[in-house]
């Protein structure tokens, strides 16, 4: 847990430098799979504050969390913010168990996990190898956040069948 004066000072950060997941619902035995959002991940600008700095907090390991929203439409409600349990600056690993949690919550609330975001401390924000072979969800919004140079750059992808596609991100 952070302090409130480190909190601050992350989100300050934050704004000044703005400018393995598992299948949603459909795989707890829901009955219809949830469409797919069509290409564009809205993202309010305090949540895009928010990752940038839980992924500068995860310094210098990466950092990675998880989209809460509407899988129909892509608009993302909150974040969970979790733990890279590899513990590492050239993978990460969603904690399954965190995952499960966060999956329960948001059901409970009628949202959906709709996407995963991490940091790449070294290189662009484009998806890795690793990245790819671990995105079994071609719905998902895969969200990476590089912190390779002196701004934070953020980009949101989809990725099927091992073709990475570029999505639009809406601020509100």
């Amino acid at each position: 847990m952070r302090s409130p004066e480190v909190s601050a000072a992350l989100a300050f950060l934050a704004s000044c430098c703005f400018a393995r997941p598992m299948p949603p619902c459909y795989a707890r035995g829901c009955v219809r799979r949830p469409r797919y959002a069509g290409g564009v991940l809205t993202l309010p600008v305090s949540l895009q504050m928010s990752m940038i700095a839980h992924c500068l907090e995860g310094l210098p390991e990466e950092a990675c969390g998880l989209l809460v929203g509407d899988y129909a439409t892509g608009v993302t409600e909150r974040l969970v913010p979790l733990e890279n349990v590899a513990h590492s600056a050239l993978v990460y690993t969603v904690d399954p168990k965190a995952h499960m949690l966060a999956d329960r919550a948001a059901a409970a609330d009628g949202l959906d996990i709709i996407g995963v975001f991490h940091s790449h401390t070294h290189t662009e924000a484009y998806p890795s190898p690793t990245d790819v072979a671990q995105a079994p969800d071609p719905g998902w919004h895969y969200v990476l956040i590089s912190l390779r140079d002196v701004y934070p750059v953020i980009r949101s992808y989809r990725i099927a069948d091992g073709i990475i596609t570029e999505e639009p991100i809406v601020s509100e």
